[in-house]
């Protein structure tokens, strides 16, 4: 049996283990990681500990910290009253505000996981206050930083452009926009449709109705009882005069502050997201030391040992050649409709727990010798490989995911996180077949 074959078999087996035996997987993939890469394909410590997402730990754990900071002084309560006051108390429109929100950032050039880290515990924090599905809110934000990503202008564009133009391939910018764009918005209405968006909508039209029916009775009896106010309730759009989380003090406004230096250090100075988002907790816990005293133990702390130890182990099968031998696998079947539909998937499987962007790199080039024979079209193949590619970043291994994971507060973690890895099983599962479907088999390009 060959090397690459044991490290995927292992790779199952951690899998098997850690659902039936509620063993954090991230713990049994850095052993995984140590036996594999050690015993079977005789790799040294520092080769192991080379895939260790030492910037993704820094991400997980800085933008953690500060928002658990947000959430200990208020901050995200005030933001969830501001966000309904916006949208008129409009529940329903909130998940797709985020939507359109975190597609905006990736379109002018943010890179996807820092559109989610930005966006991802405001979301989340507006589920948990109004009991919206944190599945449903967390594959808004995701799909909507995915439909956004490839823009001309945009960090995934500019890459998977200069790809196709370095390898002298066709290519169509705005057809890669699009392509993703549609199969996000597609897949979003889906999500929003399956898991509770409707009932949003619904629940909001009963609200109205008991709030005119509350005010008819109100008035009828101020009619007959002077002062009468029963029953009585309050719109959404106005807070509670008596509700502290609608009013700012200097540590909300502070932390408001800090929440905005990280957008603009980031999409404009282009400062990593998990150092800046440590420092401006660090300052906001110099001050408010109050505030902030039991912020570290709410940083997320078992999803990142998951998923640092998922993705230490896929840099071992990395190292190791196993991704390549799989890739190289599959370019040699001979049938290039076959083989194009297959690389998705690989494509697909591998971003679940790896970077979207390598991913994108490697197999692009991969797919250039049967694009060079004109059977099939290049700016459909670009294309599918493309969304392939990044619509599974809502998987709980890759970084996307893992944010939402990490951000969202008062849930069950190891089924929310059953629920995350289950719903990009399904996308893994089925979106490759259908883009290729849609873009290689009618072969635009």
């Amino acid at each position: 049996m060959s090397a690459e074959l044991i490290s995927i078999l292992v790779l199952v087996v951690v899998f098997v283990i850690a659902t039936t035996r509620s063993i954090n997987m991230g713990a049994l993939a850095f052993a995984a990681a140590f036996g594999v890469g050690g015993l079977v394909a005789d790799l040294d410590t520092d080769k192991i500990f080379a895939g260790f997402p030492g910037d993704l730990f820094v991400v997980l754990v800085g933008v953690t910290y500060l928002f658990a900071i947000a959430r200990a002084n208020g901050t995200t309560d005030w933001l969830v009253h501001a966000s309904i006051r916006l949208v008129r108390g409009r529940v329903v429109l909130i998940p797709w505000v985020m939507f359109v929100l975190t597609g905006a950032l990736t379109a002018i050039g943010a890179v996807s996981p820092a559109a989610v880290a930005i966006v991802a515990p405001i979301a989340l924090s507006f589920a948990a206050r109004y009991s919206i599905s944190p599945l449903l809110m967390g594959a808004m934000v995701v799909h909507g930083a995915q439909g956004g990503g490839f823009s001309p202008i945009s960090i995934y564009g500019s890459i998977v452009n200069g790809i196709v133009e370095r390898e002298g391939l066709p290519g169509n910018e705005v057809a890669l926009f699009l392509a993703s764009l549609i199969v996000n918005l597609v897949i979003a209405a889906i999500v929003f449709v399956l898991f509770g968006g409707l009932k949003l909508s619904r629940a909001e039209e009963a609200d109205l109705d008991r709030q005119k029916t509350s005010r008819t009775t109100a008035g009828t009896a101020s009619e007959t009882t002077a002062g009468a106010t029963a029953g009585a309730t309050v719109d959404l759009e106005k807070p509670d005069p008596d509700d502290d989380t609608s009013r700012l003090n200097p540590a909300r406004i502070a932390t408001l502050a800090a929440l905005v230096a990280l957008v603009v250090a980031v999409l404009v100075f282009d400062l990593d997201a998990g150092l800046t988002s440590i420092t401006l907790a660090v300052l906001l816990s110099t001050v408010w030391a109050e505030d902030s005293r039991k912020a570290v133990s709410q940083i997320a702390w078992p999803t990142v040992l998951l998923i640092c130890g998922v993705l230490t182990y896929v840099g071992v099968l990395d190292e190791m050649g196993t991704i390549d031998w799989a890739g190289e696998g599959v370019s040699d079947i001979g049938v290039p409709l076959l083989s194009a539909v297959l690389l998705c998937y690989i494509g697909a499987l591998v971003s679940a727990f790896a970077s979207s962007v390598g991913i994108m790199g490697a197999l692009i080039p991969l797919a250039v010798p049967f694009l060079a024979q004109g059977e099939i079209g290049a700016i459909g193949m670009v294309a599918a490989l493309a969304v392939s590619a990044t619509v599974v970043d809502v998987s709980p291994f890759s970084t996307n995911g893992a944010l939402v994971l990490a951000a969202a507060p008062g849930v069950d973690r190891e089924r929310f996180f059953r629920q995350l890895m289950m719903y990009g099983g399904i996308v893994v599962a089925v979106v490759p077949a259908v883009v290729w479907l849609a873009l290689v088999v009618p072969d635009w390009g």
